[in-house]
């Protein structure tokens, strides 16, 4: 696009989202609140948006700002974000309300180095909240954006490449307003509303599209190219059912992924015979296959273990399949004898 085309397409998309944006919680601040930015965007990573509504105005009530959410004990959060899946984005949350408190005063920071330097955020969060809550002409390349990023120039390339991510991101950069103009942080909400909302993945709305005359893609719905995806690997989980005296028997987990969480504890025993519950679940290119066993009271309770009363259980932190698993064993009376 030559100059005078591209702010005669960022007017137009503007105009459009001013007219045809959602109404969406976080987006009620007017400039946004960088808190809100934050948690909204690191919650809508790997998540709908009608999903993340409830969990986000439950979140702001329960942590109203930053201050509340460095001081909670993080018992407190994970249960707050139970549900929402990948659990090291809520750790995430609460170190970095944590250091801004320390290290900041409990202001938000402003310089992208400030921002990227807080725990668990990436490129993609740190230009969401530089644009969203300070106007800065940084586009937040994810998903929808990327996928209008690709239609518009038809760019035929796989865009998860080192060499696609430049490239894409060289295009989106090239259409942000300078900094003494004001306006990118709309102007990026609108890129991505377009996408959310016309640019779709499947079946894009392109008789409906306010940029149209500005799209050069043949077969939209082809784009972006992606690189074959990993072959599916199946997994095996064994788990046991363990309750005694009105008790059921939890062990927390370790790891990156799932640390700080409770779930049903590791079935070891061999022949273990017909499974009281199962469930599938994925996770990244896996997809896990949970069963759970009779087990034996043990004598001796290993360090990651604890007895939990049925009337805890709705209050403890747990990973969504084994929250699930958990709720098929309770409804079932003959398990309680």
């Amino acid at each position: 696009m030559f100059a005078r085309d591209i702010r005669e397409f960022r007017a137009g998309l503007t105009d459009w989202f001013l007219d045809n944006g959602r109404v969406l919680p976080w987006r009620t601040d007017a400039p946004r609140d960088p808190y809100s930015v934050f948690v909204s965007e690191v919650m809508l990573q790997q998540t709908q948006v009608a999903t993340v509504i409830d969990y986000y105005q439950r979140w702001m009530e329960r942590f109203p700002d930053i201050a509340a959410l460095a001081a909670a004990p993080e018992n407190d959060v994970l249960h707050a974000w139970q549900g929402l899946g990948y659990y090291s984005r809520a750790r995430n949350l609460h170190a970095a309300a944590q250091v801004i408190v320390r290290e900041h005063n409990g202001v938000f920071p402003r310089e992208m180095e400030q921002i990227r330097a807080l725990p668990g955020v990436g490129p993609y969060t740190s230009a969401a909240v530089a644009t969203f809550a300070f106007d800065k002409p940084l586009p937040p390349v994810i998903a929808n954006i990327l996928r209008v990023s690709a239609r518009l120039p038809n760019y035929r390339k796989p865009t998860d490449t080192a060499a696609g991510s430049q490239h894409i991101h060289a295009v989106t950069l090239q259409w942000q307003p300078a900094l003494e103009e004001g306006g990118a942080g709309m102007f990026n909400e609108a890129l991505m509303e377009l996408g959310a909302l016309v640019c779709t993945p499947r079946a894009p709305r392109c008789s409906a599209c306010p940029v149209r005359l500005f799209c050069q893609a043949e077969s939209p719905e082809e784009l972006p190219v992606k690189r074959p995806r990993p072959k599916t690997v199946e997994l095996e989980e064994n788990c046991a059912w363990i309750i005694h005296d009105g008790r059921v028997l939890l062990e927390q987990q370790t790891g990156k992924r799932a640390r700080g969480l409770w779930k049903l504890p590791l079935h070891l025993e061999p022949g273990a015979g017909i499974p009281l519950a199962t469930l599938t679940y994925p996770f990244t290119h896996h997809r896990v296959h949970l069963s759970v066993f009779p087990g034996t009271t043990p004598l001796f309770l290993a360090a990651d273990q604890q007895w939990f009363a049925l009337g805890e259980l709705d209050a403890i932190p747990m990973s969504a399949p084994h929250r699930r698993a958990l709720k098929k064993l309770l409804s079932s009376p003959s398990l309680f004898q």
